[in-house]
């Protein structure tokens, strides 16, 4: 299955939960389009206003600087939007909600049973694409788990960044399989939660290069 428009282009990699500047080197040194900051207290890689501050001054450019959230507070949003390119919602924020903070947004949705991706992406039309992670019940997000692939449906109106459980192993039979316009990654270039792999950084790089060729 792929989605309309991107099966041809390379998959994009977003290496997220950023939190030490080596890691952040390693993951521009392995090929990141995008690097992300997780602003969640509840998330082992958590990073707060000042730490976020530090890290995404040494954010190239090129390469995007991601916010993720979990219902935020507004005034939490605006505080680092100065540090970010890319807002990532993972809660139940609205669309007006996301869109209010003058930054480009994509929204994360964890696939539930009852989920339908064409009424989501019409609902959240301003994204710019549909993160797809597991369902956990209180979980937002990094279970570390996969999905079925398989309920991610042809002609999506919106590109498809897929998360959930992707590892160096799995990726190219993720991509191969659902053709996304990106590959998020966290758990999965880990030696601990915060703490990324160099080694499984460029692997992860690798697969999905491997998968991209023709």
């Amino acid at each position: 299955m792929s989605q309309a428009g991107v099966a041809s282009m390379r998959t994009r990699i977003k290496y997220c939960g950023l939190t030490r500047e080596q890691d952040l080197s390693a993951a521009v040194a392995a090929g990141a389009d995008a690097l992300g900051f997780v602003l969640w207290p509840g998330s082992s890689r958590y990073v707060d206003v000042a730490r976020l501050a530090e890290l995404a001054a040494q954010v190239p450019a090129f390469v995007t600087r991601v916010g993720l959230f979990v219902d935020p507070e507004p005034e939490l949003v605006r505080q680092v939007t100065p540090y970010l390119d890319l807002l990532q919602f993972h809660g139940n924020e609205t669309p007006a909600f996301c869109a209010a903070f003058e930054r480009p947004w994509i929204k994360a949705l964890r696939m539930r049973d009852n989920l339908d991706l064409h009424v989501a992406a019409e609902a959240f039309n301003g994204a710019q694409a549909l993160l797809l992670d597991a369902y956990r019940p209180g979980v937002p997000g990094g279970t570390g788990e996969t999905f079925d692939w398989s309920r991610i449906p042809a002609g999506l109106k919106k590109p498809v960044i897929l998360a959930g459980g992707l590892t160096p192993d799995n990726v190219a039979d993720a991509i191969e399989r659902v053709r996304p316009f990106a590959v998020d990654v966290s758990g999965g270039v880990e030696a601990a939660p915060g703490s990324k792999c160099s080694r499984l950084l460029e692997a992860f790089f690798r697969a999905v290069t491997d998968a991209d060729s023709p």
